[in-house]
């Protein structure tokens, strides 16, 4: 391998950099208090003593590791997950298998025996996912129930509330924003330590997560820049890449309206009829 090659693979952006910075800025605990006080403003009784990460344990296979636990006293556990730019209900699944491993280590931590008469304690769940990408027409709740049995009354129901950019200003909020920055300079400047100093330098000039940025800018330029050498995910990535380029181009097609969405759709093999008809709803939202 030349060092040219070495190089440029040094400096490519590793394509989980969101999702270690979100696990970074919450091992704070000034900044776990205002994530919590975000979801919770309500208690004005809650310290960062109050409040415990928990681990949640890699159960699935893609090596993953964005999601949050957060255990409150001993009477609530907090999921919060995130969702990357491409919207999947899948998620519900991920919560549902996060979920049952945080009780179990949680029965285990506490000395309780599921296999004993005397009913044990558990803390209420609460969960959310954190979309960054654009709402558009997506609910303010998914459901298992609904999104993969069509709204029957089934033995299992997993709920999560789902966050979205706002105008608020909150730590939640500003986390969004910089996904969104980080996407647009890696549009710009593909996967690049240019596209990391740039997103970091964006943030700081408009004030979003500024302390953490400055205060540790080297730690996350480290912590979003790797070895990029997974082919799979690097096929994951471009194929992310084609799909928004082309609800790019289905959104300038149904913004000038001289196709209608079946012609596009013979245009744009890629993108389903249901698709076409979710961009040209955010498309008419926004105009």
């Amino acid at each position: 391998m030349s060092d040219d090659t070495k190089q440029t693979q040094e400096v490519k952006a590793k394509r989980t950099a969101k999702n270690s910075v979100f696990l970074d800025l919450f091992q704070d605990k000034k900044n776990l208090l205002k994530l919590y006080k975000t979801l919770h403003p309500e208690d004005t009784d809650a310290t960062e003593d109050t409040l415990d990460i928990v681990t949640i344990d890699n159960v699935l296979t893609d090596n993953l590791y964005n999601d949050l636990g957060i255990m409150v006293g001993n009477n609530r556990l907090l999921l919060l997950l995130e969702a990357q730019s491409s919207w999947t209900v899948n998620i519900l699944i991920r919560i549902l298998l996060y979920l049952a491993q945080s009780y179990h280590e949680y029965f285990e931590r506490t000395s309780q025996s599921l296999y004993k008469s005397k009913k044990v304690k558990m803390p209420k769940p609460e969960l959310y996912v954190i979309y960054t990408g654009n709402k558009g027409r997506k609910p303010d709740t998914i459901s298992l129930s609904q999104e993969f049995f069509g709204g029957a009354d089934i033995d299992i129901e997993i709920k999560a509330k789902v966050i979205y950019e706002s105008d608020k200003n909150n730590i939640i909020n500003e986390y969004i924003v910089f996904c969104k920055v980080f996407n647009e300079q890696i549009k710009e400047h593909g996967m690049t330590k240019q596209a990391v100093t740039e997103t970091i330098r964006i943030c700081k000039d408009r004030n979003i997560l500024k302390q953490y940025l400055s205060s540790k800018e080297m730690e996350v330029v480290t912590i979003m820049m790797s070895l990029f050498d997974d082919e799979q995910i690097m096929r994951t990535y471009t194929k992310d890449i084609e799909k928004e380029t082309e609800r790019k181009t289905a959104e300038r097609m149904i913004k000038k309206g001289k196709m209608t969405l079946e012609e596009i759709a013979d245009y744009i093999p890629a993108l389903s009829f249901d698709e076409l008809k979710e961009i040209e709803a955010e498309v008419m939202q926004l105009a």
